[in-house]
């Protein structure tokens, strides 16, 4: 049975994988909170990714898999966005995945071959408005995954998925009337938003075996948004 270590799994995206995973695997949860995961089958440990360091001594000495989700929505004009928003968006998304990573390593190169996956979004592909601050530290997010997965292929696989807007807590003030969700479903060829299953299904994949050979890719699970050009 693989151990599984999934960052910020209490809500949204790393909440569908944990529930996945829950009885195939050996889930171990960091994050804040714990009150949606009282009654599954997982194991939570106290972590807030902006201020502790992760407490390797309750893990396993291998871990096969780990799952970075925390991230931020900062979507702003640029002229009123604050050094302190970069920093901090830098922080969450970017020093915290490294952390953790530094702080697994060990458990990690333990395992025979092990997966990353780690969140990007579609704002660092293609330029978008007032996403200045999300797209800079999720395209570090993209550049230092690709030199992760060079530097520890074939030990490590590191691969990222670029969401467009998903139905998480985190998009809530996005998606927060009828109007608005409607709004934002018409931006996408396929003509929704993305859910948390859309974006753990493709976590699944990059963890299970049958991804031996991929790594170093960005994939984006965006609903058609990065590529796609339709007529509405």
């Amino acid at each position: 049975m693989k151990n599984i270590v999934i960052i910020g799994g209490s809500h949204g995206i790393g909440l569908a994988i944990a529930k996945e995973l829950q009885y195939e695997s050996k889930v171990f949860v960091a994050s804040r909170t714990n009150d949606l995961l009282a009654d599954m089958n997982v194991t939570h440990i106290s972590f807030d990714v902006t201020t502790d360091t992760l407490d390797t001594t309750a893990l396993p000495d291998v871990v096969h898999g780990l799952v970075y989700c925390p991230g931020s929505i900062n979507l702003r004009p640029f002229r009123g966005l604050k050094p302190e928003v970069f920093e901090s968006d830098w922080q969450i998304n970017v020093m915290g995945l490294i952390k953790v990573i530094q702080a697994l390593l060990p458990n990690l190169t333990a395992a025979e071959q092990s997966s990353i996956v780690t969140f990007s979004s579609v704002a660092a592909g293609i330029g978008m408005p007032f996403h200045t601050s999300v797209a800079a530290a999720k395209g570090a997010v993209e550049g230092f995954a690709k030199a992760l997965a060079a530097e520890y292929a074939p030990k490590m696989r590191v691969n990222v998925i670029a969401p467009s807007l998903t139905d998480t807590p985190l998009a809530e003030k996005f998606l927060s009337s009828d109007e608005k969700r409607e709004k934002s479903a018409q931006r996408h060829p396929l003509k929704r938003v993305g859910n948390p299953e859309d974006m753990a299904q493709m976590a699944l994949f990059l963890l299970d075996k049958k991804s031996s050979w991929i790594s170093g890719q960005v994939f984006h699970v965006d609903g058609g948004m990065s590529t796609l050009s339709v007529n509405t």
